[in-house]
């Protein structure tokens, strides 16, 4: 039995499958791997790679002085790493370790040269850390996540690309939609996006958000689905963000309930995502889980980095370099 507050994860795809506070599980999910499996679509708790998001005409233009075609399988670009990305992959794991004087849970991939078009072997490793934080008379329940990945392997390949995040929907009132749900983003500024979800150039204002304002999500609006930008200087943007200040992205709270959820990253931005296109169907006594059934945040780098020279820095990785970043969830109620 579950305690009141904890974590599973699953060897498929890293996933996050449970994140309990006081007994409830604010994250969506499915009771076992064969379901995640069969049924999602919408990569529930995926660890997402080679790259998330989205990559313009699923082609990467320039890495090791050619051109790599990767799956077209969001309209005409390549999404979350392609039609099989590390999300619905078997890691090996999870192996209990000590990670920063800490306990933690550790997976880990090797992903081969060539694997959804991408070049270079590349060795993945992802920690999970479990902790409690006392403020006066509030437990804050508190998962950290660090993510490292290197290229490895023989041959001509001397850099490739990545940019990893955890795919997680959320929904702090166990309810069919996320209506009624309190959100405080850090930034209002966010790429701007062609009707395919590719960046267009300009970083805006967000139109109807304002900076650390809060506003609520309604049955259907606002309809969100964007890359919020933390970090407006994409050239001192390190390949490695492990060094940098950790920063709330968002916050988040339902008046029903009475939960609280804060996510924070050394990423540079992050996808913020009202769930308009959940369509899982009831399987195995499970509920169906449709349009806004949860939200999501996926601390990242820039959309469609690589194939902008100023950006593309911040997700080559380089033989002998190390990618890394850290993201923090934490949760109570009060």
């Amino acid at each position: 039995m579950s305690s009141p507050d904890a974590f599973s994860f699953l060897p498929l795809g890293a996933i996050i499958q449970e994140f309990r506070i006081s007994g409830q599980n604010i994250v969506q999910n499915f009771p076992d791997p064969e379901l995640y499996k069969q049924h999602n679509s919408p990569y529930f708790g995926e660890t997402i790679g080679r790259i998330a998001n989205r990559v313009s005409g699923a082609k990467i233009n320039d890495l090791n002085g050619k051109s790599y075609q990767l799956a077209a399988n969001n309209g005409p670009n390549s999404l979350h790493g392609g039609n099989v990305g590390w999300g619905k992959r078997e890691f090996k794991g999870p192996t209990r370790v000590t990670r920063h004087g800490s306990d933690s849970i550790l997976f880990e991939y090797t992903s081969p040269d060539g694997e959804e078009g991408y070049p270079g072997t590349v060795e993945v490793r992802v920690w999970y850390t479990q902790s409690k934080e006392q403020e006066n008379s509030t437990v804050k329940i508190v998962l950290e996540v660090e993510y490292e990945a290197e290229l490895a392997g023989e041959g001509n390949v001397k850099e490739t690309a990545i940019g990893m995040t955890n795919h997680s929907y959320f929904n702090l009132i166990d309810a069919a939609t996320i209506s009624g749900t309190e959100v405080t983003l850090a930034t209002n500024k966010y790429q701007v996006v062609d009707f395919t979800g590719i960046p267009t150039g300009p970083i805006e204002e967000y139109p109807g958000i304002l900076s650390n304002k809060t506003f609520t999500l309604g049955q259907e609006q606002p309809d969100i689905d964007n890359c919020f930008i933390m970090n407006t200087d994409p050239t001192r943007i390190p390949v490695d963000t492990r060094s940098l200040p950790i920063q709330k992205l968002a916050a988040f709270y339902h008046p029903d309930t009475k939960l609280h959820l804060e996510i924070l990253s050394t990423e540079p931005a992050f996808q913020f995502y009202t769930g308009k296109y959940i369509d899982v169907p009831a399987v195995d006594g499970v509920q169906a889980r449709g349009p806004r059934s949860g939200f999501c945040v996926e601390p990242s780098r820039y959309v469609n980095a690589i194939n902008v020279p100023e950006q593309k820095g911040m997700v080559v990785l380089k033989k002998g370099q190390t990618y890394g970043s850290r993201s923090v969830y934490r949760g109570w109620k009060a």
